[in-house]
């Protein structure tokens, strides 16, 4: 059969991946391509953007040599979202990349990071969108941006290597802070606060319209049918979502990545601390997320940083991990009385603070390795419950069903401690690639494989396992939760004067 595949595209922090999926959500073959990530400063962290099409030409070229490029029909790209590059007209780079995860812009988040912003962005102030750092480079490198022809996120870049347009998803720009999300267009005054002009950004389309046609000289780099079209993509938390299936109120997918995040679907817009807001991945639709700077995160720095197990040595065919995680499920809930603040990263929703710290509260001498490594668990659990409750509980929606994926997911301690403290079940998504699968799903109703997008996320996904939460371990989880919501706020002001007296 002839035309029956698309190609899902992620271009993420570490590496791009192309996916190529049927219109019944399988996989047929893939590639994967690095690139490398720069800190030259503390809280500096960038990226060449050439890097960014090397590696997804090279992804999607090794994906495409996997089946008949002939069946081929459309393409589509999600990405790391607030990261964007400072750009001639042409398209070359005049200055490294600027990522999600640069916290260069504190000053500039105090200043401008007003209760009006939040408002017309669905972005509670903090360094991660765009915006905060184009006006630090407005302060510090005015001459960039003076040559600068183009901003780019990431979509709009791939997009002008594959088609030679300056055209992006409203959910891919969204993330820069620059979008106003009750409109889907560029807000003016934010836009001229950066310093910008409306004609030095990309033109902006709905999730799942088309944003132009591959060149043929690019098709033929890359193994593809000419005159392909290029369909817009969201980014990469709400491809996540839409990946899960997650099209409907009621339910979250939850990322156990590097960080943890968790988004749920609205068709209403508000805004609150509680959550940040983005554009889904169905047409004026949104996103709400919660986030968690340190997921996975968290768990490798103690295994690397103390845990101190060889399995090598032990003669064992395990990963320290599932070592530490097998020893843990040993110990009772709560880990003895251990209790795990899990601000390695700062606290991100609800508090915003990035003077937040790590804690462990409560060590005694019959705590150890296991006992630790349960508690950071247990505390990103914990963590989780406050952001889904307190979500919940703004939006007055319940949340019934949480879909989990990530790397995290692959720990069956994890997922059953999660079922049990959020008193919700947890469902393992069906596809590992959910992000590249939601690129999939955006370019099958563009081009008529499936009948639209939400029908796409529903037809599409699917789930495995599902861990239900143990009534009696969720009362013993409840009585040590409510001691965790206390930790916080108590703490405080001991990490702001911590981080005063570090400073000195």
């Amino acid at each position: 059969m002839m035309g029956d595949l698309v190609v899902g595209v992620d271009c993420s922090t570490t590496a791009a991946k192309a996916v190529v999926w049927d219109a019944q959500g399988r996989s047929h073959a893939q590639g994967r391509a690095e690139f490398p990530l720069s800190t030259p400063r503390h809280g500096w962290a960038e990226q060449n953007p050439e890097d960014w099409w090397t590696a997804t030409r090279e992804a999607v070229r090794r994906a495409a040599q996997g089946v008949d490029s002939r069946r081929l029909v459309a393409l589509s790209i999600t990405h790391q979202r607030e990261t964007f590059a400072c750009l001639t007209e042409d398209g070359h780079s005049l200055r490294p990349a600027m990522l999600w995860l640069d916290t260069r812009a504190v000053d500039e988040v105090a200043e401008f990071g007003t209760p009006e912003v939040h408002e017309i962005t669905g972005k509670p102030p903090n360094p991660t969108p765009a915006w905060y750092k184009l006006l630090w480079l407005k302060e510090h490198e005015p001459d960039t941006l003076v040559r600068t022809g183009r901003i780019a996120d990431v979509q709009a870049f791939l997009v002008h290597r594959l088609t030679g347009h300056w055209n992006t998803c409203w959910a891919s720009a969204d993330p820069l802070g620059l979008v106003d999300m009750r409109t889907f267009d560029y807000h003016d005054e934010l836009v001229k606060q950066a310093g910008l002009q409306a004609s030095q950004l990309p033109a902006l389309f709905a999730p799942g319209d088309v944003l132009g046609h591959i060149r043929p000289d690019v098709a033929d780099d890359l193994n593809l049918p000419h005159d392909i079209p290029v369909v817009a993509g969201v980014g990469d938390g709400q491809s996540a979502g839409l990946g899960c299936g997650v099209v409907r109120p009621g339910t979250a997918y939850l990322n156990l990545g590097t960080g943890m995040i968790s988004g749920s679907y609205s068709d209403e817009y508000s805004f609150a601390k509680e959550y940040r807001v983005l554009a889904g991945a169905v047409p004026r639709s949104y996103a709400f997320e919660t986030f968690i700077g340190g997921g996975t995160y968290n768990i490798s720095w103690f295994v690397d940083k103390f845990a101190g197990v060889d399995s090598r040595a032990l003669g064992l065919d395990l990963s320290a991990e599932q070592i530490l995680e097998t020893a843990a499920a040993q110990i009772p809930p709560g880990a003895e009385g251990l209790l795990c603040l899990p601000y390695w990263a700062g606290a991100l929703t609800p508090y915003w603070d990035p003077h937040a710290r790590g804690s462990l509260v409560g060590l005694t001498g019959r705590h150890g390795k296991s006992h630790v490594y349960r508690a950071i668990l247990e505390g990103l659990a914990f963590e989780q419950r406050l952001l889904t409750d307190g979500q919940a509980g703004v939006l007055g929606q319940p949340i019934t069903d949480i879909i989990a994926l990530g790397g995290g997911s692959r720990s069956a301690l994890w997922c059953s401690i999660l079922a049990d403290v959020l008193q919700r079940p947890v469902r393992l998504a069906g596809e590992s690639e959910s992000t590249c699968l939601g690129s999939g799903m955006l370019a099958a109703a563009a081009v008529g494989l499936q009948p639209g997008i939400r029908e796409a996320g529903e037809s599409m996904s699917s789930t495995t396992r599902v861990y239900e939460p143990d009534q009696l371990r969720s009362s013993t989880y409840d009585g040590f939760y409510q001691t965790y919501r206390q930790l916080y706020p108590r703490l405080r002001e001991v990490f702001h004067q911590l981080g005063a007296v570090s400073a000195t």
